[in-house]
């Protein structure tokens, strides 16, 4: 990062790292704090890639599609890389355009990405019919060799995810269960709530605790029963 931040001033260059760094540390606590401090370091430094980047990524955590994906053009005109046409095609969900997120999946950069970017770009594009109420097509779309992977990529449990949710929106619950499984097992990082969503399809319910007699324990007790019920009558 300082290498990244050596064209700017002593002073300003700490500035704005401090805000980087405090960016990063917050972008998964609180994403709005994180994008402040991303804005306060891309007018110090909005010249830089990584700079950019930062607010580009804080941004879109904190819900702020226009904004992120504002940022994230800016950062691949800079740049030149497409790896982040994923997180671009995703901003366009959010923004409502479920259509435009399709186009860039389809478009010949996205052809040219790497795996781990491939597989992020699959799974948004399946978002995105899902959007459109394309269930089915959304299904077909993840079926691909990636889905059979033996390895212990990173975004393996994301794609199970991914298909599993799929295939629950078209009814065939019995196949999700089996990939939440996998994708449980894979997520190591927490990224995916497969473990909850197993618990679901499975008709595990967290409830209260509820006494022998079916009563809740924590229940206020009822006016109309016991001594009162009985005092009641006694008043009749």
């Amino acid at each position: 990062m300082r290498r990244a931040l050596q064209s700017l001033s002593g002073d300003n260059a700490d500035i704005v790292a401090k805000h980087l760094v405090a960016s990063g540390r917050l972008v998964d606590v609180d994403a709005e704090e994180a994008w402040q401090h991303a804005l306060a370091a891309q007018k110090r430094g909005g010249r830089i890639a990584a700079v950019r980047e930062a607010a580009a990524i804080a941004a879109y955590k904190a819900g702020h599609f226009r904004e992120a994906l504002a940022e994230l053009r800016t950062v691949r005109r800079m740049t030149g890389d497409d790896s982040y046409l994923p997180l671009m095609a995703d901003s366009e969900r959010g923004l409502g355009r479920p259509e435009r997120a399709l186009d860039l999946a389809t478009s010949p950069e996205a052809a040219g990405l790497d795996t781990p970017s491939k597989v992020e770009m699959l799974i948004v594009a399946a978002g995105a019919r899902h959007d459109l109420g394309q269930h089915e097509a959304a299904v077909v779309s993840l079926q691909v060799p990636q889905l059979r992977t033996n390895s212990r990529a990173p975004w393996r449990a994301r794609l199970w995810y991914a298909y599993a949710d799929a295939l629950i929106s078209v009814g065939r619950a019995a196949e999700a269960r089996e990939w939440l499984v996998k994708a449980a097992e894979a997520d190591t990082e927490g990224e995916t709530d497969a473990s909850e969503r197993l618990d679901e399809l499975d008709g595990i319910v967290f409830e209260e605790e509820w006494d022998e007699d079916g009563t809740d324990e924590d229940a206020e007790p009822d006016p109309a029963s016991g001594d009162d019920a009985d005092e009641a009558e006694d008043e009749d």
